[in-house]
């Protein structure tokens, strides 16, 4: 059975390594799909987040995990890849109250597409890639909620 695990991972971070690893356990492919958002400036290329979620998931032995990348609405993807289940981390109530609008909108875009919530792991529960984007911007210590491969990433594309 497959997952898609959709977001602009701009960067990947710690959280979405953790539900991306329990993803792995619970599926037997997991689609990590890849965003592309034309109105919203990344700090990582399209092909730079693909290659960083796929060197991640070969420096952690995930051998389950595809990447792919769309536009538009993430029903169509699913359709076109034939996938019936979504994946979410939730890193607070928030969260929740938001995620489920949009389970409600693809479950009537997509009948029988099914949206799973995964809770955060507390360790990584306050991280987000704006927050890392943020710290970033201002050459700030993003050890703690990137990867030591997408730390070094950070650093030569903010320059410090």
């Amino acid at each position: 059975m497959k997952v898609i695990y959709p977001g602009s991972f701009d960067p990947l971070t710690l959280g979405h390594i953790d539900i991306i690893k329990r993803l792995s356990k619970m599926f037997d492919e997991v689609v990590v799909a890849v965003l592309i958002n034309e109105h919203k400036k990344s700090v990582f290329s399209l092909e730079e987040r693909e290659e960083i979620i796929k060197e991640q998931m070969i420096k952690d032995g995930i051998e389950n995990v595809s990447i792919s990348s769309f536009d538009g609405l993430l029903v169509n993807f699913a359709k076109e890849n034939d996938i019936k289940i979504v994946a979410r981390g939730l890193r607070e109530v928030t969260d929740y109250e938001y995620e489920k609008n949009i389970a409600m909108f693809n479950s009537k875009l997509m009948d029988g597409l099914e949206t799973i919530f995964l809770l955060s792991n507390p360790n990584y529960s306050f991280i987000s890639s704006s927050g890392v984007r943020e710290v970033a911007t201002f050459k700030g210590d993003v050890s703690s909620f990137v990867s030591k491969e997408v730390e070094e990433r950070i650093k030569v594309k903010f320059e410090y």
